[in-house]
Protein backbone atom coordinates (compact mmCIF):
# COMPACT_ATOMS: atom_id res chain seq x y z
CA UNK A 1 0.00 0.00 0.00
CA UNK A 2 1.16 3.52 -0.80
CA UNK A 3 0.12 6.48 1.37
CA UNK A 4 0.91 10.10 0.50
CA UNK A 5 0.19 12.71 3.18
CA UNK A 6 0.10 16.23 1.80
CA UNK A 7 0.86 18.76 4.52
CA UNK A 8 2.50 22.11 5.16
CA UNK A 9 4.25 20.53 8.15
CA UNK A 10 5.88 17.29 6.90
CA UNK A 11 8.19 17.10 9.91
CA UNK A 12 5.21 16.18 12.09
CA UNK A 13 4.50 13.13 9.94
CA UNK A 14 8.05 11.86 9.60
CA UNK A 15 8.62 11.90 13.35
CA UNK A 16 5.72 9.56 14.11
CA UNK A 17 5.95 6.80 11.52
CA UNK A 18 9.51 5.77 12.35
CA UNK A 19 8.41 3.87 15.45
CA UNK A 20 6.52 0.76 16.56
CA UNK A 21 4.17 -1.29 14.35
CA UNK A 22 4.17 1.12 11.41
CA UNK A 23 7.97 1.19 11.34
CA UNK A 24 7.96 -2.62 11.14
CA UNK A 25 5.35 -2.58 8.37
CA UNK A 26 7.45 -0.13 6.36
CA UNK A 27 10.61 -2.19 6.85
CA UNK A 28 8.76 -5.30 5.63
CA UNK A 29 7.68 -3.45 2.50
CA UNK A 30 3.99 -3.77 3.36
CA UNK A 31 3.38 -0.02 3.22
CA UNK A 32 5.17 3.04 1.90
CA UNK A 33 4.36 6.34 3.61
CA UNK A 34 5.50 9.64 2.14
CA UNK A 35 5.13 13.08 3.71
CA UNK A 36 4.62 15.52 0.82
CA UNK A 37 5.55 19.13 1.57
CA UNK A 38 2.69 21.29 0.36
CA UNK A 39 5.00 24.32 0.24
CA UNK A 40 6.97 22.67 -2.57
CA UNK A 41 3.91 23.30 -4.75
CA UNK A 42 3.51 27.00 -3.97
CA UNK A 43 4.48 29.39 -6.77
CA UNK A 44 5.75 32.48 -4.93
CA UNK A 45 9.22 32.80 -3.47
CA UNK A 46 7.85 32.85 0.06
CA UNK A 47 6.25 29.42 -0.50
CA UNK A 48 2.88 30.62 0.78
CA UNK A 49 0.07 28.10 0.93
CA UNK A 50 -2.54 30.30 2.63
CA UNK A 51 -4.22 33.66 2.13
CA UNK A 52 -6.88 35.97 3.60
CA UNK A 53 -10.49 34.78 3.20
CA UNK A 54 -12.78 36.47 0.70
CA UNK A 55 -15.56 38.27 2.53
CA UNK A 56 -13.39 38.88 5.57
CA UNK A 57 -13.20 36.97 8.81
CA UNK A 58 -10.58 35.65 11.21
CA UNK A 59 -7.59 33.52 10.30
CA UNK A 60 -6.08 32.38 7.03
CA UNK A 61 -7.45 29.93 4.48
CA UNK A 62 -5.30 27.36 2.70
CA UNK A 63 -5.16 27.92 -1.06
CA UNK A 64 -6.49 25.49 -3.65
CA UNK A 65 -3.61 25.75 -6.16
CA UNK A 66 -0.85 24.10 -4.06
CA UNK A 67 -3.18 21.24 -3.13
CA UNK A 68 -4.16 20.76 -6.76
CA UNK A 69 -0.55 20.65 -7.95
CA UNK A 70 0.48 18.32 -5.13
CA UNK A 71 -2.36 15.85 -5.80
CA UNK A 72 -1.56 15.85 -9.50
CA UNK A 73 2.14 15.24 -8.80
CA UNK A 74 1.64 12.32 -6.39
CA UNK A 75 -0.87 10.70 -8.75
CA UNK A 76 1.65 10.93 -11.57
CA UNK A 77 4.34 9.46 -9.32
CA UNK A 78 2.01 6.59 -8.47
CA UNK A 79 0.99 5.89 -12.06
CA UNK A 80 -0.83 2.59 -12.31
CA UNK A 81 -2.17 2.77 -8.77
CA UNK A 82 -5.84 3.35 -8.05
CA UNK A 83 -5.90 6.44 -5.81
CA UNK A 84 -8.41 7.79 -3.31
CA UNK A 85 -8.08 11.34 -1.99
CA UNK A 86 -9.21 11.96 1.58
CA UNK A 87 -9.51 15.37 3.21
CA UNK A 88 -9.23 15.31 7.00
CA UNK A 89 -11.96 17.63 8.24
CA UNK A 90 -14.14 18.05 11.37
CA UNK A 91 -17.08 18.22 8.95
CA UNK A 92 -16.33 14.80 7.48
CA UNK A 93 -17.88 11.41 8.18
CA UNK A 94 -16.67 9.84 11.42
CA UNK A 95 -13.77 7.43 11.03
CA UNK A 96 -14.88 3.96 12.13
CA UNK A 97 -13.29 0.52 12.21
CA UNK A 98 -15.45 -0.43 9.24
CA UNK A 99 -14.12 2.52 7.23
CA UNK A 100 -10.53 1.66 8.22
CA UNK A 101 -11.06 -1.90 6.98
CA UNK A 102 -12.42 -0.59 3.67
CA UNK A 103 -9.45 1.73 3.17
CA UNK A 104 -6.90 -0.95 4.10
CA UNK A 105 -7.80 -2.82 0.91
CA UNK A 106 -6.91 0.12 -1.37
CA UNK A 107 -3.69 0.60 -3.31
CA UNK A 108 -3.05 4.30 -2.81
CA UNK A 109 -4.32 6.82 -0.28
CA UNK A 110 -3.71 10.53 -0.67
CA UNK A 111 -4.49 12.37 2.57
CA UNK A 112 -4.91 16.15 2.57
CA UNK A 113 -4.16 18.03 5.79
CA UNK A 114 -5.79 21.39 6.31
CA UNK A 115 -4.51 23.97 8.78
CA UNK A 116 -5.19 27.48 10.04
CA UNK A 117 -8.84 28.54 9.56
CA UNK A 118 -9.52 25.84 6.98
CA UNK A 119 -9.15 25.07 3.29
CA UNK A 120 -10.57 26.68 0.18
CA UNK A 121 -13.93 25.05 -0.55
CA UNK A 122 -12.70 24.02 -4.00
CA UNK A 123 -10.35 21.53 -2.33
CA UNK A 124 -13.40 19.78 -0.91
CA UNK A 125 -15.46 20.02 -4.10
CA UNK A 126 -12.93 19.12 -6.79
CA UNK A 127 -9.93 17.36 -5.23
CA UNK A 128 -11.22 15.19 -2.36
CA UNK A 129 -13.10 11.96 -2.95
CA UNK A 130 -14.33 12.02 0.64
CA UNK A 131 -13.89 13.79 3.98
CA UNK A 132 -13.15 12.04 7.27
CA UNK A 133 -13.19 13.23 10.87
CA UNK A 134 -11.78 11.57 13.99
CA UNK A 135 -14.31 13.20 16.33
CA UNK A 136 -16.45 16.16 17.21
CA UNK A 137 -13.70 18.52 18.29
CA UNK A 138 -11.30 20.95 16.62
CA UNK A 139 -7.54 20.48 16.32
CA UNK A 140 -4.89 22.86 15.02
CA UNK A 141 -4.64 21.02 11.72
CA UNK A 142 -5.21 17.80 9.83
CA UNK A 143 -1.83 16.25 10.58
CA UNK A 144 -2.78 14.47 13.82
CA UNK A 145 -6.07 13.17 12.34
CA UNK A 146 -4.07 11.95 9.32
CA UNK A 147 -1.74 10.04 11.65
CA UNK A 148 -4.74 8.47 13.40
CA UNK A 149 -6.19 7.42 10.05
CA UNK A 150 -2.90 5.92 8.84
CA UNK A 151 -2.38 3.99 12.08
CA UNK A 152 -5.93 2.60 11.97
CA UNK A 153 -5.52 1.54 8.33
CA UNK A 154 -1.96 0.21 8.27
CA UNK A 155 -2.45 -2.22 11.16
CA UNK A 156 -5.21 -3.89 9.10
CA UNK A 157 -3.00 -4.54 6.07
CA UNK A 158 -2.43 -8.31 5.78
CA UNK A 159 0.87 -9.28 7.34
CA UNK A 160 1.18 -6.31 9.69
CA UNK A 161 -0.58 -7.97 12.65
CA UNK A 162 -1.90 -11.47 13.23
CA UNK A 163 -5.51 -12.04 12.19
CA UNK A 164 -6.30 -13.42 15.67
CA UNK A 165 -5.20 -10.17 17.33
CA UNK A 166 -7.37 -8.11 15.01
CA UNK A 167 -10.39 -10.37 15.36
CA UNK A 168 -10.55 -9.93 19.15
CA UNK A 169 -10.15 -6.16 19.30
CA UNK A 170 -12.78 -3.60 20.24
CA UNK A 171 -15.16 -2.66 17.41
CA UNK A 172 -14.14 -5.67 15.31
CA UNK A 173 -17.36 -7.51 16.17
CA UNK A 174 -19.70 -4.90 17.71
CA UNK A 175 -18.28 -5.54 21.18
CA UNK A 176 -15.64 -3.68 23.15
CA UNK A 177 -12.66 -5.84 24.02
CA UNK A 178 -12.71 -7.91 27.21
CA UNK A 179 -10.38 -7.03 30.16
CA UNK A 180 -6.76 -8.14 29.85
CA UNK A 181 -4.35 -9.22 32.61
CA UNK A 182 -0.70 -10.26 32.86
CA UNK A 183 1.82 -10.98 35.64
CA UNK A 184 1.85 -10.61 38.61
CA UNK A 185 -1.19 -12.64 39.70
CA UNK A 186 -1.68 -10.29 42.67
CA UNK A 187 -0.68 -6.66 43.12
CA UNK A 188 -1.56 -4.62 46.22
CA UNK A 189 -4.59 -6.80 46.88
CA UNK A 190 -5.77 -6.72 43.26
CA UNK A 191 -6.07 -10.24 41.84
CA UNK A 192 -6.28 -11.72 38.36
CA UNK A 193 -9.68 -13.46 37.89
CA UNK A 194 -9.31 -17.15 38.73
CA UNK A 195 -10.96 -18.28 35.50
CA UNK A 196 -7.98 -16.94 33.52
CA UNK A 197 -5.67 -19.17 35.55
CA UNK A 198 -7.82 -22.29 35.19
CA UNK A 199 -6.50 -23.53 31.85
CA UNK A 200 -10.11 -24.26 30.81
CA UNK A 201 -10.27 -22.63 27.38
CA UNK A 202 -14.05 -22.88 27.03
CA UNK A 203 -14.64 -21.22 30.40
CA UNK A 204 -12.12 -18.52 29.51
CA UNK A 205 -13.85 -17.94 26.17
CA UNK A 206 -17.25 -17.64 27.88
CA UNK A 207 -15.86 -15.28 30.53
CA UNK A 208 -14.27 -13.07 27.91
CA UNK A 209 -17.48 -12.90 25.89
CA UNK A 210 -19.53 -12.14 29.01
CA UNK A 211 -17.12 -9.39 30.11
CA UNK A 212 -17.01 -7.89 26.62
CA UNK A 213 -20.79 -7.83 26.45
CA UNK A 214 -21.09 -6.31 29.93
CA UNK A 215 -18.49 -3.65 29.15
CA UNK A 216 -20.21 -2.76 25.88
CA UNK A 217 -23.63 -2.48 27.55
CA UNK A 218 -22.16 -0.19 30.20
CA UNK A 219 -20.02 2.03 27.98
CA UNK A 220 -21.27 1.83 24.40
CA UNK A 221 -24.82 0.39 24.26
CA UNK A 222 -25.23 2.06 20.87
CA UNK A 223 -22.96 -0.61 19.39
CA UNK A 224 -25.48 -3.28 20.32
CA UNK A 225 -28.62 -1.49 19.20
CA UNK A 226 -28.87 -3.32 15.88
CA UNK A 227 -26.72 -6.34 16.61
CA UNK A 228 -27.65 -9.93 17.44
CA UNK A 229 -25.33 -9.83 20.46
CA UNK A 230 -27.97 -7.79 22.30
CA UNK A 231 -30.67 -10.45 21.94
CA UNK A 232 -31.62 -12.05 25.21
CA UNK A 233 -29.36 -9.72 27.22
Amino acid sequence: MLIDIITAFPGMISAVFGESIIKNAREKGLVSIRAVDLRDYAEDRHRRVDDYPYGGGPGMVMKVEPFSRAVEAVKERAAGFSSRVILMSPQGALLTQEKAEELSALEHLIILCGHYEGVDERVRLYLADEELSIGDYILSGGEIPAMVLVDAVVRLIPGVLSRTSLREESFSGKLLEYPQYTRPREYKGMHVPEVLLSGNHEQIRQWRYSEALKRTLERRPDLLADDDNSKGS
